[in-house]
């Protein structure tokens, strides 16, 4: 099986066509996180000599510094630096889950090519880092997948379509759950359809460290002197912030910012790290890793769905295997805000979206019990 990788590679050049060196950007990411020079050369593997060369010859260009010393504090980034890294976490927050669901799609291609496998899984889901820890698992297991980041009803409408074999998506838990499920209806089939567990996770409110917009309800969102960053369209939690503020009766376009969107949760925080929002809406993990605030004001179930027939296949119980491994729910319950709870259990839809059930029945001429019935057997 191999495994394809695909790097998002950024540069700078001036007017004169002077480009900013290799490893600038790098050594400036690693003293950020390490507080020196020294220890970014041995993270990045420059020597010290070459690193400062590159540094003098990138401020060349610039006409700014990029790094202060001073005695007992180490190294700190200046202004243009803080800039510079934070173009480069905006760079691989955005990029890097579709250039992952890009290599994924390529390595099946390739592996197609090289020998055909009709038990390859085919993925499609919303993008989380359950699923981001899921693919890792799924890699170094040998399991033969092929996984599309998508919207969550995107995902479903490809499994009903039988374009993949397993869809992720995520549904609110409380009173916004019958619209979620009312939005996915047309794609979902009781009698036909399973749910696998996941996990379920917290979104919430990705403030700038210490909140000092005090930025804690959606209420505040519609605030003139908050700056909002917002997921695309066909995502779910673009869908989860509109039931929001209908709830609150705040129209978007009182959202200063709710047209510029980002295409990830760990996007959203970037941007807001950077300074250019006050807050975003996401899970948990990237508002820790950009060292922001994170008020949780959502929880929700992350699950897939499959089909009915397609559990006991070679693929879907290696699937089984992993997420009902210890390993892999230490690795969830590692994660800010997610739990693994009921993890890897397989469920009648009903049981999981019981909204779902009684217009279904209703249209078929079943009664509610026959339904739980069947699904328990198969």
């Amino acid at each position: 099986m191999f495994h394809v990788s695909i790097r998002p590679l950024w540069t700078i050049s001036d007017a004169r066509g002077r480009s900013l060196g290799e490893h600038v950007v790098a050594l400036l990411v690693q003293v950020s996180e390490r507080g020196s020079l020294a220890a970014a050369c041995e993270a990045v593997g420059v020597s010290y000599r070459h690193a400062w060369q590159l540094l003098r010859e990138a401020e060349g260009l610039f006409g700014q510094p990029l790094l202060t010393m001073s005695r007992g504090r180490g190294s700190q980034l200046a202004p243009l630096g803080e800039r510079l890294v934070w173009a480069h976490h905006r760079v691989q927050a955005r990029l890097s889950p579709m250039l992952d669901s890009l290599s994924s799609e390529l390595a099946a291609e390739i592996g197609k090519a090289l020998a055909p496998d009709p038990g390859r899984l085919r993925i499609h889901a919303s993008h989380g880092f359950a699923v981001q820890a899921l693919k890792d698992f799924m890699d170094r297991a040998g399991l033969a997948h092929e996984l599309k980041y998508c919207g969550g009803a995107e995902a479903l409408e490809a499994l009903t379509a039988g374009q993949c074999d397993v869809a992720g998506v995520h549904v609110p838990i409380g009173p916004f759950e019958a619209a979620a499920v009312a939005h996915h209806r047309r794609w979902l089939d009781p009698q036909r359809q399973r749910v696998i567990r996941l996990a379920t996770r917290r979104q919430g409110l990705i403030t700038r460290p210490g909140n000092p917009k005090k930025i804690f309800g959606i209420a505040d969102l519609a605030r003139p002197d908050v700056r909002f960053i917002n997921r695309q369209a066909g995502s779910g939690t673009r869908f989860l912030l509109d039931l929001m503020l209908a709830e609150a009766g705040i129209d978007a376009a009182a959202v200063h910012g709710y047209e510029q969107c980002e295409f990830t949760h760990a996007a959203v925080a970037a941007f807001v790290a950077s300074g250019m929002a006050d807050v975003g809406m996401g899970v948990e993990v990237p508002a820790r890793e950009f060292r922001l605030d994170f008020t949780p004001i959502q929880q929700e179930r992350y699950f897939l769905v499959c089909h009915a027939d397609r559990l006991e296949s070679v693929a879907v119980q290696q699937l089984l295997a992993i997420l009902t491994s210890a390993d892999f729910r230490a690795a969830i319950d590692r994660l800010p805000g997610y739990a693994a709870d009921e993890l890897g259990q397989v469920q009648a839809i009903a049981e999981v979206l019981p909204g779902l059930l009684p217009r279904r029945t209703a249209a078929a001429g079943l009664r509610p019990g026959r339904r739980r019935g069947a699904a328990a057997a198969s």
